[in-house]
């Protein structure tokens, strides 16, 4: 009796034993799985960490590049804008230079009778005036004239001449001139020497100092002068205007201006 409860108690803990040690096997298994399953886990988690690292630096490079470009792009708005108003700019002056092109043809045509009609006036103006230089004032004049038909010489060229004639003209109203010349006296030829006071006076002396006269831009004509009043005083400023004596205070036959 006793050896059989015995046999039986260790039957019931042979077959204890071995449940417990499928059991602690089983066990072991579980937990050999679960820390393959953790370092399943942290794998996946180091290569997802590295994706998001990869993916945040390829973010980062793509941000700084799109900045570049849009540094870039503001910078060629600006750049662009100002071309806008370059070009804008540069059709003004074309629309201006076209203008003056326009205005240019016009004046060229008009140029031609206008400086006909200025060396007209210029004659006639030499025609009225003191005889003084006549030769040289009315040659000029024709010479300007010719030139008016020549192909080589523009019509600004001719302007310019008319203008440079009309300032030589300017300048005879000022200073002191003498030269030699012939008047006609009478019917007849005198070899004088002229004196030119500016357009105040015009007075004439024979080269023997025997005669001496003044111009009367009314009448026309050569007057005769004392010469006991200006034949010494004529002489004089000959020499003066030749720069062959030194200035002086003299008395010359002055016209007054006539009252209107």
């Amino acid at each position: 009796m006793t050896i059989t409860r015995l046999k039986t108690f260790l039957g019931a803990a042979t077959i204890a034993a071995s449940f417990l040690g499928g059991a602690a096997v089983a066990n072991a298994d579980s937990l050999e799985a679960i820390m393959q399953v953790g370092k399943d886990r942290t794998s996946a988690a180091r290569s997802s960490q590295g994706k998001i690292d990869r993916l945040a630096d390829e973010t980062r490079d793509l941000l700084s590049d799109y900045k570049t470009v849009m540094k870039q792009v503001e910078g060629l708005k600006v750049y662009n804008a100002r071309l806008d108003r370059q070009i804008a700019n540069q059709e003004r002056r074309i629309a201006d230079i076209d203008q003056s092109i326009s205005d240019a043809a016009i004046i060229q045509r008009q140029i031609p009778p206008l400086v006909t009609r200025m060396l007209d006036g210029l004659g006639q103006f030499i025609d009225l005036d003191m005889p003084f230089d006549l030769d040289t004032r009315k040659g000029n004049i024709e010479a300007v004239r010719a030139n008016l038909d020549r192909s080589d010489v523009t019509s600004a060229e001719a302007f310019r001449q008319v203008l440079e004639l009309y300032s030589i003209e300017l300048q005879y109203g000022r200073g002191i001139e003498s030269y030699s010349d012939t008047i006609e006296v009478d019917g007849a030829a005198r070899e004088v020497d002229v004196l030119r006071i500016g357009r105040v006076a015009l007075v004439a002396q024979t080269t023997d100092g025997a005669e001496t006269r003044a111009w009367n831009n009314t009448n026309r004509s050569w007057e005769t002068l004392s010469s006991a009043d200006y034949s010494a005083a004529v002489r004089k400023a000959v020499r003066i205007a030749k720069k062959q004596a030194t200035i002086e205070l003299l008395n010359m036959p002055i016209a007054a201006p006539e009252a209107n």
